[in-house]
């Protein structure tokens, strides 16, 4: 039964976090690839555009977020009962 928690824990988070991860990681691939084929080498470059896709990304994906959040919230205190006895 832990087990079951403790997995189902870890794959909420993942699946919460992935999108706001792809978004940054998308962006810093391209980034990159600009930054080498113009030869900058400047830093804020690529933190500014990473920063602004996750804000976004996390601004569109909230309500999806906040669903999740709640339905796992829920099968936690469903479980809670079958731990306690």
């Amino acid at each position: 039964m832990a087990i079951a928690i403790f997995k189902d824990t870890l794959i909420t988070t993942l699946v919460l976090s992935l999108p706001m991860l792809l978004a940054g990681l998308v962006i810093g691939v391209l980034i990159s690839i600009f930054q080498a084929v113009t030869a900058i080498k400047e830093m804020t470059l690529s933190f500014v555009p990473k920063i602004l896709a996750v804000g976004a990304v996390m601004y569109f994906t909230l309500p999806w977020m906040l669903t999740k959040m709640v339905e796992f919230t829920t099968r936690m205190f469903a479980q809670m009962e079958h731990l306690i006895k």
